[in-house]
């Protein structure tokens, strides 16, 4: 019976070990701890803070304006680590509207990061296919066509990725010299044919600095938003002779400006 005993507890001793040498050649990793990061983007026009109904501006044409919206989207954020590898936000959570008359909408919070150290920030400006074309019951806050300023066409069931409108003496008087650049088009297929494609994919570095996400810390990082750029890329966009434009050809010129009108603005931790 002694020897039975001995046997037993022999028996669990050897599962034991056996167990534990399992364990060491796999050890359990817990999980990163996360943070996340406030991401401000700064309306500007030039070297100037953007302000709209009040002050005027003048594009690369010479021609003066006063804005009256500006509103776009960023989605499908991603962030680039110090070691080259790449952390995507879930999609869910990754669809911003921001609009320029609500300074509330121009504060990001990027939640749910893994700690690390990141040099970098890419984005879509645009809303992609997948989210367009998903459930209405898939596209609530921002994506809310009711609740969205606008920023939705129901007639061509896409959204709007820019919206920009003002006045300006240049625009035609049968518009009450008003102009507007609304741009949208995920590049959808309708009746065997692709369409206008007005999504722009965008990685801004931090130019050297890095941004170190810890539970203990928020890092503030601030990128500018030019609308003057809008106007001046690839394309030098005249409000007299362009002064409407939705989908149609000339919009991909507009949609190549903005994809150009961001820039790193700086960082700091906020403790």
């Amino acid at each position: 019976m002694k020897n039975s005993i001995k046997l037993l507890v022999a028996s669990v001793l050897f599962i034991g070990l056996a167990i534990t040498a399992c364990d060491t050649t796999n050890p359990y990793v817990p999980p990163d701890p996360f943070g996340s990061i406030s991401l401000t983007l700064d309306n500007v026009a030039g070297d100037q803070d953007l302000k709209l109904n009040t002050n005027t501006y003048q594009n690369a044409v010479g021609e003066s304006f006063i804005p009256t919206k500006f509103n776009y989207f960023v989605s499908n954020i991603q962030l680039k680590k110090q070691d080259g590898s790449t952390y995507t936000l879930p999609q869910a959570n990754s669809y911003f509207l921001v609009q320029e008359e609500k300074p509330e909408s121009q504060s990001l919070t990027l939640a749910s990061i893994p700690s690390g150290n990141y040099t970098a920030i890419t984005f879509v400006v645009g809303v992609d296919s997948v989210r367009s074309l998903a459930d209405i019951s898939l596209r609530t806050g921002v994506l809310d066509p009711a609740l969205n300023d606008g920023m939705y066409w129901e007639w061509n069931s896409g959204y709007i990725f820019m919206k920009l409108e003002g006045t300006s003496a240049l625009a035609p008087a049968t518009q009450n010299n008003t102009f507007f650049y609304h741009i949208g088009g995920f590049g959808g297929g309708y009746n065997g044919k692709k369409t206008i494609n007005n999504l722009r994919k965008i990685t801004i570095p931090f130019n050297g600095d890095v941004v170190n996400v810890d539970p203990s810390v928020k890092p503030q990082v601030r990128l500018k938003a030019d609308l003057l750029k809008v106007f001046n890329g690839s394309t030098r966009l005249s409000i007299a002779q362009n002064s409407s434009v939705m989908f149609d050809a000339y919009s991909t010129n507009i949609a190549n400006n903005y994809a150009n009108m961001f820039s790193y603005d700086g960082m700091k931790t906020n403790q």
